[in-house]
């Protein structure tokens, strides 16, 4: 990503989510937390979802570190809910 400025904000609907600063269109990510999440985070939830956001951005801009091939295309015909460790 370039050096543009982004902000953080919280959607209508309780989601967080990223954005260029000062356009309306729609978000480059949103994170949504379960009911459950929310009850254990409270007032945190703003600062969690800033440091996921953080961690992803950095994590963007070290994909030159990354080895060729890491991401390889799938066979999208069949969705697959994948774990990462």
């Amino acid at each position: 990503m370039s050096s543009e400025t982004f902000e953080i904000i919280e959607l209508a609907n309780g989601d967080v989510a990223l954005r260029r600063a000062g356009h309306k269109e729609d978000p480059l990510v949103s994170i949504s937390f379960s009911a459950e999440s929310l009850q254990f985070l409270r007032k945190h939830k703003v600062a969690v979802a800033r440091a996921m956001l953080e961690a992803g951005i950095e994590a963007v801009q070290n994909l030159d570190d990354l080895e060729p091939g890491y991401f390889e295309e799938e066979d999208e015909s069949m969705p697959v809910n994948h774990t990462i460790h």
